[in-house]
């Protein structure tokens, strides 16, 4: 079954943002929020290192207690997914942060205890550029640990909920050529095509694996993400010439596509997103044209990245003049805080919820509202 799917903003406990499916009963404004693995590990003194991602009974145990810490703060929210059920556990979610397809073409993961995960710096010269190929995902060994892992959950969840985030084809580059992509996509774009080529085919491979086993248990994923974390780094032609395409092939697997922007202005790129077809989440930062963007994404759920900064920093009127103009000018969508770093006060995150249950409830009176 191919066809858009609305989606939304998902956060699993001790693990980056990513989406789900939507169900169809979400708030106007739907507040989704997260926490660094600082913040897990100075309230719990969990170890996000290696072993979080590698043993997924360890990982387990770590889910369950962050889960009880969340609901024990923010009893009545969707924190961290709290008010989903606690059977199965989604014990996919998070595992390698974004490093998955950098890891299957044998970059180095860099483990640390407080912080997601990173790759090593270790670049493709111009010479294994030349060279490179999509590795074959059924002798990789990368690809074998996380299906290995699959396997262990499905034996012990009884269905393999969750994602691993596959990135987009930009960030998924960049983590292999380093700072010398955007000279190529200026000088020699050849050689970056052939490289977003070559990644583009290892998501799509490697997704349509994941997504085959955890259907066989009943998982039915049906959507692809894009995350395009670094199109500010590249101009709008450049996106258009180089990138535009390998984001419709991405979209074409399912027909449904979420775009995630991280909390750039996505301005520059809307007119080019909307050539993408099937997209059914995009997100933005606040300095976006957010009116224009739900023009031309009127059937996708819409998310603005707020960043935390601005969650702990702003006082509580900068606030809710920035949640009255998403609610105004862009929703039905999400607001997404994700990485709430240590420090930051209970009370502040249970202010943030509430000022989206007071909109979501008087959004009938807004002018411009849904």
């Amino acid at each position: 079954m191919n066809g858009t799917c609305q989606l939304i903003s998902y956060i699993a406990p001790g693990a980056p943002a990513t989406r789900r499916a939507a169900d169809g009963n979400e708030p106007f404004l739907r507040p989704e929020i997260g926490f660094t693995p600082a913040w897990c590990r100075q309230h719990l003194a969990i170890n996000f290192g290696e072993r979080f991602h590698t043993d997924p009974a360890y990982r387990r145990d770590c889910v369950v207690k962050m889960r009880a810490e969340l609901k024990r703060r923010f009893p009545g929210t969707q924190i961290g997914g709290i008010g989903r059920p606690d059977a199965p556990l989604d014990l996919l979610t998070g595992t390698y942060g974004a490093c998955a397809v950098a890891a299957i073409y044998g970059v180095p993961i860099v483990y640390a205890e407080n912080n997601w995960p990173n790759c090593a710096h270790d670049y493709l010269t111009d010479a294994q550029l030349a060279r490179l190929e999509p590795p074959d995902l059924d002798r990789n060994p990368h690809f074998a640990q996380l299906m290995e892992q699959v396997e262990w959950i499905a034996a012990r969840e009884g269905r393999v909920e969750g994602f691993i985030n596959w990135q987009g084809v930009l960030n998924n580059a960049q983590r292999l050529r380093g700072e010398q992509l955007l000279v190529d996509v200026l000088e020699e774009p050849g050689k970056a095509r052939h490289l977003f080529a070559c990644v583009c085919e290892t998501m799509i491979q490697g997704l349509r694996r994941l997504h085959e086993r955890q259907r066989a248990g009943g998982v039915d994923v049906r959507f692809v993400t894009a995350s395009n974390c670094l199109v500010n780094l590249v101009s709008p032609k450049v996106y258009r010439d180089l990138l535009l395409p390998f984001d419709q092939k991405l979209a074409s697997v399912y027909g449904s596509l979420g775009i995630h922007n991280c909390a750039w202005n996505a301005t520059p790129y809307l007119e080019a997103y909307a050539q993408v077809p099937g997209v059914g989440y995009i997100d933005m930062g606040i300095k976006s044209d957010l009116a224009r963007a739900k023009a031309l994404f009127p059937a996708a759920r819409r998310a603005v990245m707020y960043t935390p900064m601005d969650a702990a920093n702003k006082t509580m009127p900068e606030i809710e003049a920035d949640f009255e103009r998403m609610a105004r000018e862009y929703a039905p969508c999400d607001v997404v805080i994700a990485d709430l770093d240590a420090g930051t006060p209970d009370a502040r995150v249970v202010a943030l919820v509430e000022l989206c249950k007071k909109f979501s409830a008087s959004n009938r009176q807004l002018p411009g509202g849904a």
